[in-house]
């Protein structure tokens, strides 16, 4: 068990620590070599868990996003709040975290492989658009139970709106990156908050 417990733990490492690297590098910038020397691993053992590079990114989109796609269904489901406050609230805490950022950040694994990789590589391409319409999922849900509450029009189409509040958010996130600014994600919470005002 205890060898078991041992594998699992260098695999998540490598998976962490060589994402973080192709989310800065990219992934044609980053190669085998510079995620095992940032996991501190020998070079073999990298391929003792992945076949490729390719399996790597694929299982470090699972690895990173699994949990917090669970921490989004966690934050939507809490039913002590009306189904719109929960949304606002899980964007609002996001741009309060990068807005107590001494020095603004944002490496965007998901982002990086998408722009790269989703035409060069099916496989990949797939698992990013995978993982993007389980969140929207996620909103559409909850969005839908604004609706019976009486919160969202009884017209909208929640699925439409999942998809459009998860682009703009995602846009917001590259606009940030690009000025240093979490301007466009006040812009982005300040629209959202009016269109899931109570009617």
């Amino acid at each position: 068990m205890a060898l078991a417990s041992s594998r699992i733990d260098k695999r998540d490492l490598i998976l962490a620590k060589g994402a973080q690297v192709m989310s800065r590098r990219g992934y044609h910038g980053t190669g085998v070599q510079e995620i095992v020397q940032a996991a501190g691993i020998p070079k073999g053992s990298f391929y003792h868990y992945f076949a490729s590079k390719e399996d790597f990114a694929m299982q470090a989109l699972e690895h990173l996003y699994r949990p917090r796609l669970q921490r989004y269904a966690n934050v939507l489901g809490n039913t002590a709040l009306a189904p719109s406050e929960r949304i606002v609230g899980y964007y609002r805490d996001l741009i309060a975290h990068f807005a107590r950022q001494e020095k603004l950040e944002y490496h965007c694994f998901i982002g990086s492989l998408s722009f790269e990789m989703a035409e060069l590589c099916q496989p990949i391409g797939q698992a990013v658009e995978d993982i993007l319409q389980r969140s929207v999922q996620l909103l559409a849900q909850c969005l839908e139970l604004a609706r019976a509450n009486g919160e969202l029009d009884a017209q909208t189409d929640c699925q439409s709106l999942a998809e459009f509040i998860a682009n703009a958010w995602e846009g917001a996130l590259m606009r940030m990156k690009v000025g240093a600014s979490v301007a466009p994600l006040n812009v982005f919470l300040d629209q959202l908050e009016q269109l899931l005002r109570p009617r």
